[in-house]
């Protein structure tokens, strides 16, 4: 009885200890910035993405992987130890550009899981695989770059090949991550006085930028200057145009009927005009209107019989004694 009696507690506690296996093997949890993949019989099945609580066969039939749906960052050529200070690599990071020269070279890669079951299962170690890659894109593309692209204007091309050659490279491989940046941290060259060298190129090379845009930024403020004067000398000599142009027709105007008269009353007009004209050329002098009949001459001095201004006392007096 006694040897029955421990075979049955024995089982009664195996069968306990599976019991609480089942339990706690039988439900999962998933936040919302992770993913899941159901593992049965170590096959992957469907990705589950919905966060709260989920349930599944107990284990060992089926056992659950959780993977993050953040985004990582791969840094090459330094990391950050555990004091939060950054360690170089420089063997990592050492390569040699188009035209021979040695340059150091730190990125950053921003990459996520899209594919959880290529992930786990197409590579054993798909972040040093990326690693790997990263390395060879970026001494590809520094070394079919010369030495001033890499230092200078040329580190966005860089940037921009890197990550085309880092994906398509990531996609042969498919191992279930995608490529969301590629970011060029620092190039810079291993000697102290080359990087001096290079370092008073670009400045000069900014110096030389910047003296183009004021003389780009001159020139445009005296192109608009000028073209202001100009379209105010053409819009003056409009108005004066304008206005020569309707002082001519008034003027047509007043001949236009003056010679309306004059084709009424010829005779008249052309006395009055001969009159006119020499008041004007002869102001001081003394017009007379003469009638010569033959025998007896007879005139009209014009000046009688316009108002004079009075005289001074001084005039009378010389005029008395004359």
């Amino acid at each position: 009885m006694s040897v029955k009696r421990s075979l049955m507690l024995v089982g009664l506690g195996i069968f306990g200890i599976i019991a609480l296996i089942a339990v706690f093997t039988s439900w999962y949890t998933v936040d919302e910035s992770e993913q899941a993949v159901v593992i049965t019989f170590g096959r992957a099945d469907d990705t589950v993405t919905e966060p709260g609580l989920h349930f599944k066969l107990p284990w060992p039939v089926q056992s659950v992987e959780v993977l993050s749906k953040e985004t990582f960052s791969l840094q090459f050529g330094y990391k950050q130890n555990k004091d939060g200070e950054l360690e170089d690599y420089d063997a990592e990071t050492k390569m040699i550009t188009g035209d021979e020269h040695i340059v150091l070279t730190d990125l950053v890669v921003q990459w996520k899981i899209t594919e959880p079951n290529k992930f786990l299962f197409n590579a054993q170690d798909p972040e040093e695989i990326l690693h790997s890659a990263t390395s060879s894109a970026i001494r590809s593309i520094v070394g079919s770059s010369n030495i001033d692209a890499a230092l200078t204007d040329g580190k966005a091309d860089i940037e921009a090949n890197t990550r085309d050659l880092l994906v398509s490279l990531i996609e042969k491989y498919d191992i279930g991550i995608s490529i969301l940046g590629v970011k060029l941290q620092d190039v810079e060259l291993p000697n102290a006085d080359v990087r001096a060298a290079f370092t008073a190129v670009t400045d000069a090379r900014e110096m030389k930028n910047t003296k183009i845009n004021e003389a780009k930024k001159y020139q445009n403020q005296r192109t608009n200057e000028a073209q202001g004067e100009k379209d105010a000398i053409i819009s003056k000599a409009q108005g004066e145009k304008t206005a020569r142009i309707e002082q001519a027709q008034g003027d047509v105007a007043v001949f236009n009927k003056m010679y309306e008269q004059y084709k009424g009353n010829q005779q008249i007009t052309r006395e009055r005009l001969i009159l006119e004209t020499l008041e004007n050329v002869l102001p001081k002098a003394q017009i007379y209107i003469m009638n010569d009949d033959g025998s007896t001459m007879k005139y009209l001095p014009i000046q009688a019989l316009q108002p004079t201004t009075q005289e001074t006392p001084t005039e009378k007096k010389e005029g008395s004694g004359n």
